[in-house]
């Protein structure tokens, strides 16, 4: 089968795909799995970039999607035949957060799905949406399992409340999605026009571009009558950070995703408190949070945007574009 691999110390011109054995038939409490696809995610370009402490001849990508294709004894959730997509925190089956680093996640800490077939506990896994392809599948793991926690689980969504999303990458796609199916207004934030015309089209109710409007966090505050936003996606930062404090209502709630602007910088620690916002980070979910998202995709008919799909040999091309910051939604290797 392919598998690919990443050499210490890392970089996209390095990326190898190999030909290894298949794996063998799964043990007690196990499957094996027919990986069918994956989607990329910053996290994922972090290690193949070699901007992590990377093992030598890693297997990356925390999202897969695929097919099982036998199970080991006392398996009795799944079935050969099921459609699964993984789990990015495998140990994390339900409750509040019990994993603060990535030493366990697929694709970083453990070897990940960027294979063609694996062998893995069936707590690793559940079931994939009725009806989606695989390449729609793989979407779920990271960013679609993080605007759901960020929103619902954690923001308790509620319709008529307002929504900022910040970009229009994977997770922020995910959150327009999730906010328009379940009633709320969104505002979504980027540096491209035809970018917003994307997410327009989407059911964004308002965009804003960020170049042009650098104090958007007071246009947000404008679109809303004053009252700010309930909900903001905050994927960028300690760059992004301030503007999301002044777009946000008081006693709102603002999800701290990601660190496209850095990993440390200023906090606007007094707006934060006058406002007295709740300020949370988090990183994606438990099986328990996926599990009951995919019940929502199901009952909402809801389907991933996936903007462009590469072969898994072309992995290192699909990760320039990841790089690029062209896409709107996810980019997906299929294998």
């Amino acid at each position: 089968m392919k598998q690919l691999t990443v050499p210490a110390p890392g970089g996209l011109d390095r990326l190898t795909v190999e030909d290894v054995p298949e794996p063998g038939a799964p043990g007690p409490g196990e499957v094996r799995v027919r990986v069918r696809a994956s989607s990329l995610n910053y996290h994922d370009y972090l290690v193949v970039a070699g901007r992590t402490r990377t093992q030598d001849g890693r297997i990356p990508l925390a999202d897969g999607a695929g097919v099982v294709e036998a199970v080991g004894e006392g398996v009795e959730d799944l079935a050969e035949g099921d459609a699964v997509v993984s789990c990015f925190f495998p140990l994390w089956q339900d409750g509040p957060p019990v994993d603060g680093d990535f030493r366990r996640v697929p694709g970083d800490g453990l070897d990940g799905y960027g294979r063609e077939a694996v062998v893995r506990p069936a707590t690793w896994f559940t079931r994939a949406p009725a009806g989606w392809t695989h390449a729609e599948a793989a979407t779920i793991t990271t960013a679609g399992v993080t605007a759901w926690r960020a929103l619902v689980v954690d923001g308790g969504l509620r319709p008529g409340d307002v929504v900022l999303a910040l970009g229009t990458g994977g997770v922020s796609i995910f959150a327009v999605q999730l906010a328009k199916a379940m009633g709320a207004t969104v505002v979504v934030t980027s540096s491209s026009d035809a970018k917003l015309d994307r997410v327009r089209e989407l059911g964004a109710d308002h965009v804003v571009n960020y170049r042009q409007t650098p104090e958007w966090g007071r246009t947000v505050q404008e679109l809303t009558d004053g009252r700010g936003a309930d909900h903001v996606v905050e994927v960028g930062g300690p760059g992004t950070l301030a503007q999301s404090a002044r777009a946000v209502r008081v006693g709102g709630h603002i999800s701290l995703i990601g660190v496209l602007t850095g990993a440390a910088g200023d906090v606007p620690t007094a707006l934060l408190m006058a406002r007295q916002v709740r300020l949370q980070g988090l990183l994606v979910g438990s099986r328990r949070d996926q599990a009951d998202f995919v019940r929502a995709l199901d009952a909402t008919g809801l389907r991933p945007l996936i903007d462009r799909r590469h072969p898994l040999a072309d992995a290192a091309d699909a990760f320039r574009e990841l790089e690029s910051a062209r896409h709107v939604g996810k980019i997906v290797l299929e294998h």
